[in-house]
């Protein structure tokens, strides 16, 4: 065991030595009672790397009394889970734990659907994706879905004192640890890259030496901006990035995105934000870049990095460059305000679906008029609930695209709307 690396060789074992995720694994949580219980159902942990997905896996794995396998969706295909399958079925049941199921495609996916639903497989599930997005629909209605929350840093803190104090081949050295801002920094969050860091520079300091942020870095050889994807810094560049690509600055947009790249943000999430600015910020000023955000979210998930950078960059810049009009998002807004203050205001008789007689009878759909039946596809007519009639919530916006919209609308809608 001594050549393994130290966040192996300090995996907890028991629940009770497991660092963080007590809203799962505390007393009187729902999955320590199902551990408990040995009733575990089919799930799927969800959380950042290195905050305690595969050691839970592991942890059910010891306290079980049924077959357990693993399999890596990097390195495993249908037919691995299939040979897995046929085991559990010829033993009555078994567990199959999965990491980063993200990574396995909608076929692979399918071949546990049949064997988790028949109850001859337990599915434990590992990603760091949201499953929402990565686990298909039918094979995530099957899974119960638990998610795990990043390290706080007095947990990292606690981690790194039991390396020191616990560790077989570390604690025989003595070294104390006087500052810790730099090791956890540099790790991210992820407890088995801060062990691993820890062991490194502890194998380079002498017997009875102390830790410093100095030592660490000067070690460690780590030339970053010291970028914590899950802490206020990671919602300032962001915000900076959005900002910059609103203010139409390119080079500003493409600076913050290499700030985030360089710092190890997740390039979906990068991608996920532009399609949301795409619509929020461009809108009908530029149809085509909701198009293009959205075809850059698609390509980051078959690519991924390194590549994916340059994709990133260009829908940065595009959106950048590109007109800017945020009314869709003020209608919007503004739409759910008034459903809010005014409550569930009743459809207008004409607008109403008739599919039996007793309906018609009372007038719904009556004096309705197909707007196909009139010159230029369009007759006037009220849409809105009549305590709110001229009401309007989208207002165009003073760029070539939406000036055109505005004078579609003022030609047909003058006599109800002001345009």
């Amino acid at each position: 065991m001594n050549n393994a690396p130290l966040a192996e060789r300090l995996r907890p074992r028991k629940l009770e030595d497991l660092f963080g995720q007590a809203h799962l694994t505390g007393k009187d949580s729902i999955l320590r009672k199902a551990i408990d219980q040995q009733q575990i159902p089919s799930m799927i942990l969800w959380g950042p790397p290195g905050v305690g997905k595969t050691t839970i896996a592991g942890i059910i794995a010891h306290t079980l009394q049924q077959p357990f396998y693993t399999l890596s969706a990097i390195s495993s295909g249908v037919k691995d889970i299939r040979e897995v399958i046929e085991k559990a079925n010829e033993q009555k049941g078994a567990v199959l734990f999965i990491d980063e199921i993200h990574r396995f495609n909608k076929g692979q996916q399918d071949a546990l659907l049949g064997a988790v639903e028949k109850g001859i497989i337990t599915l434990i599930g590992a990603t760091t994706e949201n499953p929402s997005f990565e686990v298909n629909s039918a094979l995530l209605s099957r899974c119960q879905v638990y998610v795990l929350k990043p390290l706080d840093e007095e947990e990292q803190i606690n981690i790194l004192k039991k390396a020191l104090k616990d560790d077989e081949m570390l604690s025989h050295k003595n070294i104390n640890l006087s500052e810790h801002e730099a090791l956890i920094r540099i790790a991210g969050g992820d407890a088995r890259k801060l062990l691993n860091l820890l062991e490194i520079v502890c194998n380079q300091l002498a017997d009875n030496e102390i830790i410093t942020d100095e030592k660490v870095m000067a070690i460690a050889q780590h030339k970053i901006a010291l970028y914590d994807k899950k802490g206020e810094q990671h919602y300032d560049i962001i915000s900076a990035f959005i900002k910059s690509m609103r203010g139409s600055d390119p080079n500003a947009a493409v600076y913050w995105l290499a700030r985030m790249i360089e710092g190890g943000e997740d390039v979906k999430f990068i991608a996920r934000r532009m399609v949301i600015f795409a619509s929020e910020d461009i809108g009908n000023a530029n149809p085509n870049a909701l198009l293009l955000a959205n075809n850059t979210f698609q390509a980051v998930n078959i690519i991924g990095y390194p590549e994916s950078r340059i994709i990133l960059s260009q829908c940065a810049i595009y959106l950048a460059t590109s007109p800017k009009s945020n009314a869709s998002y003020m209608a919007i807004e503004d739409a759910l305000d008034n459903v809010r203050k005014k409550g569930d205001l009743p459809v207008p008789l004409h607008l109403r679906n008739a599919p039996t007689k007793m309906m018609k009878n009372m007038d719904y759909g009556k004096n309705y008029q197909y707007a196909h039946h009139y010159e230029n596809n369009f007759v006037l007519q009220e849409f809105l609930p009549e305590a709110i009639t001229g009401t309007r919530f989208y207002s165009p916006q003073k760029n070539a695209r939406e000036e055109e919209i505005r004078k579609f609308l003022k030609d047909r809608w003058k006599d109800i709307y002001s345009y």
